[in-house]
């Protein structure tokens, strides 16, 4: 028991890092190709690996739906067409300070889960939860102004934040598509996911290229970040994914979660490596949103406890 907690923590722990060490790989892949082209050269070999492993380790037997085709495109899409596509292209609108922000903003999605959960089945979250998340926006609050207010509207940043905040939105989603699919293994759930919305990723991308509103690169381009790409491929999209899935069933999803505040903590160290100034609004802002999804995590835990205490206590 104890080693399997320890490898699922080791798992998440390193799937959260690399999460957060991809922002600032992203950012310097950004100079010379697109985000959208980014993320397509980046999960389409992903995809192709995964499907190999699959068919090879699973068989053919595993590519077959089970009637659930239609709700594994839509959070094949919410993670790897929403939340891929729109995380790099509001960190790209944001410039040098979006690196920090998607990285936050990542962070995030447990709290949006909770306000999805209370939007869609009308479950009011506890009195100290509401607390936390009203605790977790004001800390990015304080990482998007960076102390001074104006900047939020007279700078452009609105409307890359809100692209950012649908992107945190999609993976809170495909976060919550793992317990639809049970039944399935992770590498099973991983790769199919992964399929469809690379392929939907893919159709939206091409037809904004048709269209000359999104710039295809060169080959030369592409040959310039190849070893961003090498990165990206390996280790936030293919191994960071399954141990991410694989950390989940093997954490729960509360034990998990709380993995994910090492993204933007990977991301401010890596900045500070860079020689990028972080200042004392934005070291804020990250422990504000860090603090508030600890706590509440830290509440329901909590929780769980003293009703665990309360059905012993009348068993007995």
């Amino acid at each position: 028991m104890r080693n399997s907690i320890l490898v699922g923590a080791i798992l998440a722990a390193i799937a959260s890092m690399s999460w957060g060490a991809m922002f600032p790989v992203a950012n310097h892949a950004f100079q010379y190709i697109s985000p959208f082209y980014f993320t397509l050269i980046r999960y389409i070999p992903v995809a192709i690996i995964l499907v190999i492993l699959l068919y090879f380790i699973e068989g053919k037997e595993a590519f077959k739906l089970d009637g659930k085709g239609l709700i594994l495109w839509f959070y094949g899409t919410m993670g790897f067409t929403i939340y891929n596509l729109f995380i790099f292209w509001g960190q790209d609108l944001l410039g040098d300070p979006g690196v920090l922000l998607a990285s936050i903003m990542e962070a995030l999605a447990p709290i949006i889960s909770i306000l999805i959960v209370w939007y869609v089945h009308k479950e009011r979250p506890f009195t100290f939860t509401i607390i936390t998340i009203i605790a977790a926006f004001v800390g990015v609050f304080i990482v998007v102004t960076n102390g001074n207010i104006g900047l939020l509207f007279a700078s452009g940043r609105f409307i890359p934040l809100f692209i950012l905040f649908l992107a945190a939105a999609g993976w809170a989603l495909y976060t919550f598509g793992g317990s639809r699919f049970s039944g399935w293994s992770v590498l099973r759930y991983s790769t199919l996911s992964c399929l469809y919305g690379t392929l939907t990723a893919t159709f939206f991308v091409l037809i904004f290229s048709a269209f000359k509103m999104i710039e295809i690169p060169t080959l030369t381009e592409v040959y310039t970040v190849r070893y961003n790409m090498l990165f990206m491929i390996l280790l936030p999209g293919l191994f960071a994914l399954l141990f991410w899935n694989k950390a989940v069933i093997m954490l729960k999803p509360i034990n998990a979660i709380l993995f994910i505040n090492l993204a933007p903590v990977t991301t401010v160290v890596i900045r500070l490596i860079q020689g990028y100034s972080i200042s004392i609004y934005e070291y804020t802002g990250v422990v504000i949103v860090v603090l508030a999804i600890v706590s509440n995590n830290m509440y329901h835990r909590w929780l769980a406890k003293r009703q665990a205490a309360r059905k012993a206590q009348q068993l007995a």
